[in-house]
């Protein structure tokens, strides 16, 4: 008998998951942690030098509140890891917030701005004024919003993001670049000469 692939067994069991079987989420998880993982330390190497959450930290909290997720229905292995860059990306904002309050107005925790979304010169925002600006651009164009969510934040590829969407990648590229130009207006007040350095 051929053992399913690592890819090919994810979606089963995301299928199975939607469909019920609490199990299937539990047999998930070694399969998938190890790209938690990364995508944990991707987002955790744009936050401040000395931020206490950890990788596995952020990891088992994002997984804690995908398998409380009861009413998602899973497409597919791309549309998971979607999810996750959404939720740990809600943690890191939630826990910056959390920080700020304790410092009483004190400095905002910051992230890298890197070539992603400035190619021109690597700067630093705070993780609250761009989840801001990300609500503001959920508002105008949710799928923009969505692209620069799994893109920047969650580290998936034109075709993964083109997958999760149900797009094409071209499509997703187009998207892409406008989004990248209006959050560059909006966190740093660009206008769109600048932006095209």
């Amino acid at each position: 008998m051929i053992t399913p692939a690592p890819t090919a067994q994810a979606t089963r069991f995301l299928i199975d998951w939607s469909k019920g079987d609490r199990a299937a989420a539990a047999s998930l998880m070694p399969l998938v942690y190890d790209e938690l993982r990364l995508l944990a330390r991707g987002y955790l190497q744009r936050e401040r030098p000395d931020h206490t959450l950890q990788a596995t930290g952020l990891v088992h909290e994002a997984y804690l509140r995908l398998i409380d997720q009861r009413t998602t229905t899973w497409r597919n292995r791309a549309h998971f890891f979607g999810v996750a860059a959404q939720l740990m990306r809600r943690i890191l904002v939630d826990h910056a917030r959390r920080h700020r309050m304790e410092k009483r107005g004190g400095s905002w925790d910051k992230v890298e701005f890197n070539e992603a979304l400035a190619p021109s010169v690597s700067r630093s925002l705070d993780v609250v004024a761009l989840d801001d600006a990300l609500q503001d651009l959920v508002k105008l164009n949710p799928q923009h919003s969505q692209i620069v969510e799994l893109r920047f934040f969650g580290g998936l590829t034109t075709e993964e993001v083109a997958e999760v969407l149900d797009v094409s990648p071209r499509t997703v590229q187009r998207e892409w670049r406008m989004a990248k130009a209006w959050l560059r207006r909006q966190v740093f007040g660009e206008s769109s000469d600048d932006s095209s350095r």
